[in-house]
């Protein structure tokens, strides 16, 4: 009898797992291209074009593309927990802090990021703060962002359109 009620209890919780985990959204997952006539404060210098998105329940790795002016592109992976925990990563020779959280009702993603570079002056940091939210059933990616460094600042809102 006790191996009925452990066999019955094993299979109730295994089928409550997989449901809680079937459940969470992925909705960020997949590949975006920037749209450039929708987004704002673009400039020739360098910008996000395009990121690969794959979110699992409690992890968020992206692959994302900057181009510049010419055309040239400067990829970068980056693996972050969705929990708010920072990350470290080192990108072109430039340490890289980050840490992404999950709203509560799985709907937007806060990103936070100070990368270091070096110019002619020395080392100063690049404060960058994103929201992430999904628009047309699924079909856009808006970013909401602000930069800032000794430089100066910058927002805006990028728009991505999903391609896969």
């Amino acid at each position: 009898m006790k191996t009925k009620v452990l066999a019955a209890f094993s299979m109730v919780f295994f089928f409550i797992s997989v449901m809680s985990a079937s459940g969470q959204s992925t909705i960020f997952s997949g590949e975006w291209k920037l749209n450039k006539e929708k987004s704002t404060a673009l400039n020739d210098q360098l910008f996000l074009s395009k990121m690969t998105i794959l979110q699992k329940n409690d992890s968020l790795f992206t692959n994302r593309v900057y181009e510049n002016g010419y055309g040239e592109a400067y990829p970068f992976q980056e693996n972050l927990s969705l929990s708010g925990a920072e990350s470290k990563i080192t990108i072109y020779d430039m340490p890289r802090k980050a840490k992404a959280l999950m709203t509560e009702n799985n709907k937007s993603i806060a990103f936070e990021s100070i990368t270091t570079f070096y110019g002619n002056g020395g080392a100063d940091d690049l404060k960058t703060k994103e929201k992430w939210s999904i628009e047309n059933g699924g079909k856009t990616l808006k970013m909401d962002y602000s930069t800032s460094y000794s430089g100066g600042t910058s927002e805006g809102t990028l728009y991505f359109d999903k391609v896969k």
